[in-house]
């Protein structure tokens, strides 16, 4: 089972994919994860990727999809995989296809988590992280037992960069001109699935796995 997740930043699609890959047993692919583990290992693949990345440049859609498809050839992949955060565009879409196309490979799902602007910029602006030991939090849904203070290790919580209602706003605008095409090109293969992820996450997950079949 091959699954595409789709949705703003912000609308949980992370936490689905995790949950998918976990009850189907296949690998939860993400490009960061990818790129850290390549650049890590030393590969020819992640040499070329931490170039551009040293350089503050974004790692072309060509090797992005090289790098992608030496991760869903490994053994681990074979019956399926979650792609989560990419294709972020067109021409990226575009080189998954060809690229699967020519191991006679075809994706099976794209799940789109769908949530309008206004909820992800209140649900981003709520989060609260802890930068001593990661852990994060949500004012309304999963408030620290001290207001501002991590539970785990007692720092500070703060309101990262990223989780500003600007910040948010603009990463959206961002997410409505490149990537919200891509609802329609999966649309037009015929594989999208769309599903309200202004539900509880629960709820959200047993929608999907309705879609994805036990």
């Amino acid at each position: 089972m091959k699954i595409i997740m789709l949705g703003a930043p912000g609308a949980g699609k992370g936490t689905q994919a995790k949950q998918i890959a976990a009850k189907y047993n296949i690998p939860h692919i993400s490009t960061g994860d990818i790129f850290r583990a390549n650049i890590k290992n030393g590969t020819e693949l992640g040499k070329k990727a931490k170039e551009y990345m040293d350089q503050g440049l974004l790692v072309p859609d060509e090797l992005t999809c090289d790098l992608v498809m030496d991760r869903i050839a490994q053994d681990d992949a074979k019956n399926g995989f979650v792609l989560d955060g990419f294709p972020r565009t067109i021409p990226q879409a575009e080189a998954l296809t060809a690229a699967l196309t020519k191991i006679g490979q075809s994706m099976d799902f794209a799940i789109d988590v769908d949530v309008p602007d206004e909820n992800i910029i209140g649900r981003m602006s709520g989060r609260r992280a802890c930068l001593k030991c990661g852990a994060t939090y949500h004012i309304v849904s999963i408030p620290p037992k001290q207001e501002g203070i991590c539970d785990t290790c007692g720092s500070e919580l703060v309101l990262r960069d990223d989780d500003q209602p600007d910040t948010v706003k603009k990463r959206l605008d961002v997410y409505h001109a490149q990537t919200q095409p891509l609802i329609e090109y999966y649309s037009k293969q015929g594989i999208l699935k769309s599903v309200s992820g202004t539900q509880p996450m629960e709820t959200v997950f047993a929608n999907i796995v309705e879609i994805l079949g036990e």
